[in-house]
């Protein structure tokens, strides 16, 4: 495709914008940071405050063009005049930050991490504290449009876009260069709006982006559309940003615009701007956005007398809602826990259960085929079966099309669905999960693949923010989506591709974590985490996926397995032996080599676990041990032993005991690899210690 020439200055028609209204919300807007930073900061009413002086016209010029009711802006801590423009009360504006009930978290979030659900109007996805992660959940968004549109041929769908903000700072970061990549591979509907005050919080921009303009550094993209002008000015920034909307929303591609804009004061209320000198603090108050627009609007469009009533006006608007706000009561106490998952109540916006979506019928009882299949083939008919019968299901990730993935489980499946519902990624962990969270939020359920756990470390911070998505929204939003990711050793080990680390999933709040040993809890577990309303990681054990041992007959294409219910492989009264994924055949070889009577539980899913079998247990055979494949400190097996020393402590005969990795990497050489991993025989020795103790 031919590369997009620089849009040039040349001015169009702006006699449609209501000058008014943009006066009025800027108004609003200086008088909310003025009564913060004047009164309310002071005073302790807000412990947290981020100024949007300088930004607001772009913002408010922006937010007056987003019509579409799927529409959608990704935004970030200093957007909330996007927000008044697009209908948040000045009340709950106010509140936020105060940290009162209500509102768009109630008082969960930053009071400037703002999210808009609104079902007839445009969307603000929920805003993150974190720099850059706003970038890739909105080209979820965007293609959730098209797939809406394309491939469910939803027509209301047709000239929607998805807008995202961002600083001069955020243009660094992995989500910003993993969003534009996917953008313009894929030709999306998204706009990135670049407000450019050039400093992210002390550091000029000539640190952030080589040459300090982001918009001359991407002239080389193609099928990316570049805008450029001042943001302070009312014409030209209006004239760029309609032309700018209108490009993407007649489907001509994605595009870029940015906007210099003054910070007018410090990156939050704590900054007292010490780095900028006495000159420069000068001029950006003499490009006070502003101070021009009323420059452009006195007297030719009102009298001097009718902008000061403007002011007063808006004063006293953020008076009165200052005043409602305070007088808020405080958020229920007794809740602060709730909505951690998925509690039964439908969101506004994520995942299927929104537009109540039925899925067909389940079984907890398997209708075995005769025939014994591996944990590969389990997994590719699973998805098959649901990508049949759910038209809103994706598979994606690096090599998962035509490859059919590294290892195999999704051969096939692009030239049975097309490339638009099983199709390939750009190498960027980030980015398949990120997009994954917007494609929830358009209400779809997006299948990812991560290769290896260790691959999903760039990707942290969108897995962690997915995971807390409906807490910090208090139910406004959730993005259910499931992330296959293999791991663990296999024919030999690595630092890189062996990691099993299923822990750290455990402790990333909100997330649901299965980790079959067989092909047919596989199956259940699998349709079991697609029909959720959770997020769900969904751990693939490298040395299972062709193990004879994970070998079961397929189960049926009804067959559920329910999170948070243990599995008893095998069943005694000697001890109790508390394990999941690879180390469940070694459990049971160690109970053969010894011919002891033991339970063997295999707990299918770490989050959550399945308390009730194990203490059940515990109380038939007083003794009990724990076996996992993940390093021994902070090891899952650290959380399950403090909770059996409190509620198993009057049943135990002997200490809780673990068989883990030791503190180390997995080695690539078998030898050494086999010296840490827990062998048959390190189990067998421990059960005895135990058993004699």
């Amino acid at each position: 495709m031919a590369k997009k020439k620089k849009a040039s200055k040349k001015k169009t028609s702006v006699s449609n914008i209501d000058w008014k209204n943009v006066a009025r919300l800027i108004l609003t807007s200086r008088a909310m940071d003025e009564k913060e930073e004047n009164e309310l900061v002071p005073n302790k009413e807000v412990l947290y405050q981020f100024s949007a002086r300088g930004h607001e016209l772009g913002q408010v010029l922006l937010g007056s063009l987003l019509t579409n009711k799927h529409d959608a802006a990704s935004a970030y801590y200093r957007s909330r005049p996007l927000l008044l423009t697009l209908g948040l009360s000045e009340e709950d504006a106010m509140a936020a930050p105060m940290g009162k009930s209500g509102g768009y978290s109630d008082g969960r979030d930053i009071g400037v991490v703002c999210n808009k659900p609104d079902s007839d109007g445009p969307k603000v996805l929920p805003m993150a504290g974190d720099v850059g992660s706003q970038y890739t959940p909105a080209i979820g968004w965007a293609q959730g449009i098209e797939y809406r549109k394309n491939v469910l041929k939803e027509k209301v769908y047709d000239k929607a876009i998805s807008v995202i903000l961002g600083g001069d700072g955020s243009v660094a970061t992995n989500g910003f260069w993993s969003a534009l990549t996917i953008a313009t591979t894929q030709n999306l509907p998204v706009l990135f709006y670049i407000e450019d005050n050039g400093y992210g919080i002390s550091v000029t921009s000539e640190y952030q982006t080589p040459g300090g303009k982001i918009s001359n550094n991407l002239q080389s993209f193609n099928n990316l559309k570049i805008y450029d002008g001042d943001g302070t000015e009312p014409e030209e920034a209006a004239s760029l940003l309609e032309e700018s909307v209108n490009y993407v929303r007649d489907r001509k591609g994605p595009a870029l615009i940015r906007l210099t804009v003054p910070r007018l004061n410090g990156h939050s209320y704590q900054d007292n701007q010490a780095y900028k000198d006495e000159k420069l603090l000068k001029e950006e108050q003499k490009n006070d956005p502003l101070k021009k627009l009323k420059d452009y609007m006195v007297p030719d469009q009102i009298t001097d007398k009718t902008w000061k009533n403007w002011e007063k006006k808006a004063q006293d608007t953020i008076e009165a809602a200052a005043e409602a706000a305070l007088n808020r009561p405080e958020p229920e106490t007794t809740e602060t826990t709730k909505y951690a998952f998925d509690e039964g109540e439908i969101p506004i916006i994520g995942g299927l259960a929104v537009e109540g979506h039925e899925f067909p019928e389940s079984a907890h009882e398997p209708k075995s085929e005769k025939q014994r299949i591996n944990i590969v083939e389990a997994i590719r008919r699973t998805l098959k079966y649901e990508l049949e019968t759910n038209p809103k299901l994706m598979v994606f990730g690096e090599d998962v099309g035509m490859k059919g993935g590294v290892h195999a489980a999704t051969m096939d499946l692009q030239s049975q669905f097309g490339e638009e519902r099983v199709f390939d990624t750009s190498l960027s962990e980030e980015g398949i999960i990120g997009r994954a969270v917007g494609l929830a939020y358009s209400g779809l359920m997006p299948v990812a693949e991560i290769q290896f756990r260790k691959y999903a470390d760039p990707a942290t911070e969108q897995l962690n923010n997915c995971g807390t998505i409906r807490w910090r929204t208090a139910n406004r939003f959730a993005a259910p989506i499931v992330v296959r990711m293999p791991g663990g050793f296999a024919k030999c080990g690595d630092p890189w591709h062996s990691m099993s680390n299923e822990v750290f999933f455990t402790h990333a709040i909100g997330w649901q974590v299965a980790m079959p040993s067989n092909a047919e809890d596989a199956v259940g577990l699998l349709r079991s985490a697609m029909r959720s309303n959770n997020p769900t990681v969904f751990f693939e054990h490298r040395n299972l996926l062709d193990a004879k041992y994970a070998r079961k007959p397929y189960p049926g294409d009804e067959y559920i397995v329910p999170f948070g219910k243990a599995k008893k492989l095998r069943e005694g009264d000697e001890i109790t032996i508390i394990t999941w994924g690879a180390m469940c055949e070694r459990s049971e070889e160690a109970v053969d080599k010894l011919g002891i009577s033991a339970d063997v539980l295999d707990l299918r899913t770490l989050m959550p676990w399945d308390k009730e079998a194990v203490l059940n247990s515990i109380q038939r055979t007083n003794r009990c041990l724990i076996v996992h494949e993940d390093n021994k400190t902070a090891g899952f097996g650290a959380e399950l032993s403090a909770v059996l020393v409190r509620d198993a402590f009057k049943y135990l005969d002997a200490p809780v005991e673990r068989v883990t990795m030791p503190d180390v990497p997995v080695p690539y050489n078998v030898k050494l690899m086999e010296s840490v991993l827990p062998t048959t025989k390190r189990i067998a020795d421990r059960i005895e210690e135990i058993l004699l103790f």
